[in-house]
């Protein structure tokens, strides 16, 4: 479990490693781990080098932090180059704590990506979808324990997770550069197995759009914290039962790279004009 003198001591070995001042955090879901070329690399800590901070195991997602210079307006960011995941056998508290982290160093907005099984029927794979709302109900929430009141209060309010501002931004920049984004609910699984049809089915009804195994509960820390939060999904794969056909972790890696320039393209607009 990772509590406020945890995040201190993570948050001060980074700053002994690098004074970089971010204004931005972006977590680097599947698909995106390309984009990291795109920023202009100041310095780069490996999770693995800071202590009691949680690394990935899943393929695909590589495991540090990456401090540069991204877009025209040449904004200070910080990239996730990989998240951990409940999954593989953390705790929710380490889960996000590098969402946490980010906005000690700093941040003031954090950009969050995955790739999602579309459950919504209109949805194909490699579409791109605004994340407006999450449904959480099926994972542990993150501030279960004793409240980090110099985080934020008891009792956050979460009506409006997501930035009205931001989308506004992203429906901007994907209309300039022709690139169709669709817009949804995503609900949080715990995984690591893929979601039953019935359950798909039941979803559906709850009002999800997609589904995946991580960002509504580093969302949920990140409004905590009183950060501007905006997300896009990847729709990788259609949710089980609605094709005929098994689903893999290598599909999802798969349709997530092949609509990587599309993502990216969405992200870098996204970070120009933040």
């Amino acid at each position: 479990m990772i509590g406020y003198k945890e995040l201190n001591t993570i948050k001060e070995y980074i700053v002994s490693k690098t004074n970089f001042a971010p204004k931005a955090g972006l977590v680097l879901g599947s698909g995106l781990g390309g984009f990291s070329k795109k920023i202009e690399k100041v310095s780069e800590i490996p999770y693995s080098e800071i202590p009691d901070f949680p690394v990935s195991t899943v393929e695909g997602h590589n495991g540090s932090f990456i401090f540069g210079y991204i877009g025209s307006n040449k904004l200070p960011i910080v990239a996730m180059n990989g998240r951990v995941h409940y999954y593989e056998g953390y705790h929710m508290s380490e889960v996000v704590a590098p969402v946490r982290i980010m906005g000690m160093l700093g941040a003031k907005s954090i950009i969050l990506t995955n790739a999602a099984g579309g459950i919504n029927l209109s949805f194909a794979p490699g579409n791109l979808m605004i994340i407006k709302d999450v449904i959480t109900t099926f994972i542990p929430n993150p501030l279960i324990g004793q409240n980090i009141n110099e985080l934020g209060t008891r009792f956050p309010d979460m009506s409006k997770i997501f930035s009205d501002r931001l989308m506004e931004v992203l429906k901007r920049v994907s209309k300039k550069s022709d690139i169709s984004l669709c817009e949804g609910v995503y609900a949080q699984c715990t995984g690591p197995s893929f979601e039953t049809p019935a359950e798909i089915k039941m979803l559906r009804t709850l009002g999800a759009d997609a589904v995946g195994m991580s960002t509504a509960c580093e969302a949920i820390a990140a409004r905590h914290m009183g950060l501007e939060v905006c997300g896009i999904s990847c729709i990788s794969n259609m949710a089980a039962g609605i094709l005929d056909q098994p689903l893999t972790h290598a599909e999802v890696q798969e349709t997530a790279d092949k609509v990587s320039a599309h993502f990216e393209s969405i992200i870098l607009g996204l970070c120009q004009n933040l």
